[in-house]
């Protein structure tokens, strides 16, 4: 025991390198969507996420967009605790049979001009879960959805890139519900 102590104190970790930081690119896309929201609200995106039964790979790459590093509150992007708050429903995951009745009732609560972005392959038709018999599809044989943001997980950048092409196509002229 004591020598596998002292081993584990001088080997280096097992992880792999951070990759290298593109702080110009996120604050630039994180900037340029608050100032969209601002022009297309004027006020800051809410944003309600809706775990739907995912297997969390998405929510960590959403909490990574309120970290220390992308911050994106500093530029007007706000994530709230209750739908009634929300402009945008961000929908997580397979919609599983226990959560249908909540994504809906989740749907009507929030106020409209609402947007419902259904984030990451599983939220789209199920992922690898689909077919499964506790899986009821993807988010949009639910509820109706305005966007895809594709990827498992999407990374940060990506889900910041499609929320500004979710608010530019508002700004467009295509009406919301």
């Amino acid at each position: 025991m004591r020598k596998l102590l002292f081993e584990s104190l001088f080997a280096l970790p097992l992880t792999e390198a951070a990759p290298a930081p593109d702080d110009a690119a996120a604050a630039e896309l994180a900037a340029l969507l608050g100032d969209r929201a601002q022009r297309a609200l004027g006020r800051s995106l809410s944003i309600r996420e809706v775990d739907a039964g995912s297997c969390n790979g998405c929510e960590l790459e959403i909490h990574a967009l309120g970290n220390a590093y992308y911050d994106v509150e500093r530029f007007g992007l706000r994530f709230v605790a209750s739908p009634r708050h929300a402009d945008v429903l961000l929908v997580t995951g397979p919609v599983t049979h226990n959560m249908r009745e909540a994504l809906k009732l989740t749907y009507e609560a929030t106020p409209g001009p609402k947007w419902v972005v259904a984030c990451g392959d599983c939220a789209k038709d199920g992922g690898c879960f689909a077919g499964s018999y506790a899986v009821a599809g993807g988010v949009s044989s639910v509820i109706p959805v305005d966007l895809h943001i594709p990827g498992c997980p999407p990374p940060p950048l990506a889900i910041l890139r499609g929320l500004l092409a979710l608010l530019d196509r508002t700004a467009a002229g295509e009406t919301l519900r």
